[in-house]
């Protein structure tokens, strides 16, 4: 399905429109942006477009366009994914693609927003996400949003011919809880 339209200070969260579908081309065509992505490859405009589709269908993933606030420039994807309704979770993946917004929060926010809707509306227990070790501002913005390493394949990625551990972290209801209530 697709997310509804959620606000921060930064970002937007809206459904994805078939009209970003270029734009997810180009970002799946640059090299730099997919290093550290498990799907690494660009399709074709049809492709996408299905894909965008089958989003809106699924009953297990909830997939986000990112835009920016202040221009409704369309900079990057969130979505939870693989959700098991019945043990209450699911996986959080995010991307930004235009480069020249790395760096700014923007990942921070949309993780933040993203794991709030997770819990608040859709009633998961606990929400895991998946990082390859070199991409550490992808670690640090799952960390500032309260995510802890539970687990650490070792070897398990191949990146630009090495071998990099993969980094596994989670947040559990009662600990986003927690830290709600610490900042209010």
């Amino acid at each position: 399905m697709h997310g509804p339209v959620i606000t921060g200070e930064r970002v937007q969260l809206e459904p994805p429109r078939p009209e970003y579908a270029p734009a997810y081309i180009r970002w799946f065509a640059d090299r730099t942006v997919t290093r550290y992505m498990f799907v690494r490859h660009p399709t074709s405009l049809r492709k996408q477009e299905e894909w965008i589709e089958q989003m809106a269908a699924s009953p297990d993933d909830v997939l986000w366009a990112m835009t920016r606030v202040t221009s409704g420039e369309l900079i990057g994807n969130v979505g939870l994914h693989k959700i098991v309704w019945r043990h209450g979770h699911g996986e959080l993946g995010y991307v930004i693609g235009e480069r020249d917004q790395w760096g700014k929060g923007h990942a921070t926010e949309a993780i933040e927003l993203a794991t709030a809707y997770a819990f608040l509306e859709l009633g998961l227990h606990k929400v895991t996400a998946q990082v390859i070790v070199p991409n550490e501002a992808s670690r640090r913005a799952l960390e500032r949003n309260g995510y802890t390493q539970c687990a650490l394949f070792r070897r398990d990625r191949y990146v630009e011919g090495h071998w990099h551990d993969l980094w596994v972290g989670e947040i559990l209801r009662e600990e986003w809880d927690a830290r709600q209530e610490k900042a209010s």
